[in-house]
């Protein structure tokens, strides 16, 4: 009575090991999106952030660098001091993803950058 019922838990086995892999696959998939909107962002903040006190296109430098990594400006706010100097820029971008199985997904992330005046006192300046 019991004849072939090995073939059956190995075709049960090869299933969930099959699942388990596509499930790693997806989750392995979805960090790295993750991580590259993270980085998107970063840069884009960083680029924004280097154009304080030298011109006023601050968005459309995040927006270039953003581009350059797969990703797309969502939103860009700086934040000047009086003198437009010194200040700080907040961006959020969107990238796309493709996951096997689920489909295309948008991944969001945030960052942000600033300059300091010179000759500012911080943590790392004596103050």
């Amino acid at each position: 009575m019991d004849r072939g019922s090995a073939t059956i838990w190995l075709l049960a086995a090869c299933v969930l090991i099959a699942l388990a892999g596509t499930v790693a696959v997806l989750r392995t998939e979805a960090v790295l999106a993750r991580h590259r909107a993270e980085s998107a962002a970063d840069l884009a903040a960083l680029a924004a952030a280097g154009r304080i006190g030298v011109g006023a296109d601050y968005c459309a430098a995040a927006r270039a660098i953003a581009s350059a990594d797969g990703a797309v400006l969502g939103r860009c706010v700086p934040a000047l001091d009086a003198g437009g100097r010194s200040g700080t820029v907040i961006v959020r971008v969107r990238a796309s993803v493709r996951l096997p199985v689920v489909g295309t997904r948008t991944v969001t992330a945030t960052a942000r950058a600033g300059r300091l005046r010179t000759g500012a006192v911080g943590p790392d300046r004596g103050g």
